[in-house]
């Protein structure tokens, strides 16, 4: 378990997070530089500066196991869990902006049906931008199904008259 005196943790997890990408990088011979930032309760890496669609994969899954794979580097030296996010060529950030356009959408078709709506099968990053925009809103939201079909119910406000 390696910590360093006088470091935030959540600045630890993206240097050690950063360094494992870098080396991934150069072994894979891709270019790319990476950024780091702390974003609330969690560590943010992404990889920038080149579009790497490889790192991405379809609808984003060589993301998500890439992501996991840094969490354990993070994991091997810190002996604690990581919520670190990671972002490839902003992969996510464009992904974010598309999910909050969807979830408006929704959210007003269930303000004028008064009917609950189910979503598309999404990965834990989606599921939890659409909860966030449905409560900012005040709808109501929960997540139904099982991975990899676990989607987004979004639900009148409580109490009805919305």
């Amino acid at each position: 378990m390696t910590t360093t005196e006088g470091v935030d943790p959540l600045e630890q997890e993206g240097e050690i997070a950063a360094d494992y990408l870098e080396e991934l990088l150069e072994i894979a011979d891709l270019d790319g530089d990476i950024d780091m930032d702390v974003e609330g309760d969690r560590a943010t890496v992404s990889i920038v500066g080149a579009e790497l669609p490889q790192l991405v994969g379809d609808s984003g899954k060589v993301l998500e196991a890439l992501q996991e794979l840094t969490r354990l580097a993070v994991y091997r030296e810190t002996g604690s869990r990581s919520r670190l996010m990671l972002d490839v060529s902003g992969h996510r950030a464009q992904r974010r902006t598309d999910l909050e356009t969807l979830a408006a959408e929704v959210i007003d078709r269930v303000k004028a049906s008064g009917e609950e709506e189910p979503m598309a099968a999404m990965t834990p990053f989606e599921r939890k931008v659409v909860h966030d925009v449905v409560a900012a809103a005040g709808l109501g939201s929960s997540s139904a199904g099982v991975e990899p079909h676990r989607h987004v119910v979004v639900q009148p406000a409580p109490g009805g008259d919305e």
